[in-house]
């Protein structure tokens, strides 16, 4: 039994958006228009939008009748960011896809057999289609409300032009935010170079710490020079002391033995024999060295270091790093406004884009 118009255009419906999904360029968001041409990442584009969003990244080459006449160039795919490389022939040197342009010329013949059964109508207006676009109240709206209904003040105009311009204003703003992602990808690639260069500074830290090391080194020898001097007078010192106590010890033992003797001979009741006995005197210790007053003091060997301690408390990085800090604060400006720039570019677009949508809805 064959299948009535309505169950026709039930089955074809779905299949017909998701195909016509997929033959939307991404950067004029309308259907692809021939040339196509296929990037080298299998995504496609017209080639007129190609030749834009080239222009776009590379916006100090030559042109002629909008066309580039440099020798190659690059731009990146809008879809997956791959980085397209151009030669000599620019984007005329990338590859048609005659596959797509072929089922776009199937899909509109087949297109045009179904009638369209969406048109959207008026609200307020039975049977009334909706055809024109108000301008002061900025929506899509029927002839009779401007005649006789809510419209009636306002100026309108016919929604063919005002969606043609929108879209052209979009396609204007898609084209912009490419030019600028690729601003935006060059800036994030010198932070890169740059995040790398930083992480570099270990360098500068091992020679930093190198050269602490070798103070280390250096106040170490030189403590260990001052200790000995100290540790040989000290020495010195205590062996002439011993010594010196070594000799009073003895003419110590040497007196007592005189003393002991002198005292068995006052016990001595003869006298011939007490005369007979020699006592030699053995008691002055003149001949003794004796200490001078102060000689234990070893203040002589204090050492003043306070000039040293401010020296290296005042140790830091040469002059330069003041340069350094005024063109790493002047980049972060100029990426700070750059990037301000761009964020209001960005929102305009946007704002551009949500009226476009609703214009685009009713068109469709």
């Amino acid at each position: 039994m064959p299948l009535s118009f309505h169950a026709c255009f039930s089955s074809f419906q779905p299949l017909s958006l998701n195909l016509e999904k997929q033959l939307i360029c991404p950067i004029c968001l309308e259907m692809f228009t021939k040339p196509v041409v296929i990037l080298p990442c299998q995504h496609n584009l017209c080639r007129k939008c190609a030749n834009d969003v080239f222009q776009a990244s590379n916006p100090y080459l030559s042109t002629r009748s909008g066309t580039t006449v440099a020798s190659g160039g690059r731009f990146r795919c809008p879809s997956c960011r791959h980085e397209v490389i151009l030669d000599r022939h620019g984007v005329y040197g990338l590859q048609r896809n005659l596959l797509v342009e072929n089922i776009i010329d199937m899909y509109k013949q087949g297109s045009t057999r179904y009638v369209k059964l969406d048109q959207p109508m008026c609200e307020d207006h039975e049977g009334e289609k909706i055809n024109i676009y108000c301008i002061t109240c900025g929506i899509p709206t029927c002839s009779l409300c401007k005649v006789f209904g809510a419209h009636k003040d306002c100026q309108v105009a016919p929604l063919n032009d005002i969606f043609s311009q929108q879209k052209a204003e979009l396609a204007d703003c898609v084209a912009m935010l490419v030019g600028n992602n690729e601003r935006i990808q060059a800036i994030i690639s010198q932070l890169d170079e740059t995040c790398r260069a930083v992480d570099n500074g270990r360098r500068q830290k091992s020679k930093v710490c190198e050269m602490f090391d070798h103070l280390f080194a250096l106040l170490e020898e030189r403590k260990g020079e001052m200790t000995v001097r100290i540790n040989a007078e000290q020495d010195e010192k205590l062996n002439y002391i011993r010594n010196l106590t070594k000799k009073y010890t003895e003419h110590l033992d040497s007196t007592a033995k005189l003393v002991e003797t002198a005292i068995q001979t006052m016990d001595e009741s003869e006298m011939a024999v007490f005369l007979q006995v020699e006592i030699v005197e053995g008691t002055s210790t003149s001949h003794l060295d004796k200490v001078q007053r102060g000689y234990e003091n070893m203040d002589h060997f204090t050492a003043n270091f306070e000039l040293q301690r401010k020296a290296l408390s005042q140790v830091d990085f040469i002059k330069r790093k003041l340069l350094h800090c005024l063109m790493r604060d002047t980049m972060l400006n100029v990426l700070s406004a750059s990037l301000a720039l761009m964020l209001a570019e960005k929102t305009q677009c946007l704002h551009e884009a949500s009226k476009f949508r609703i214009i685009l809805r009713y068109e469709h």
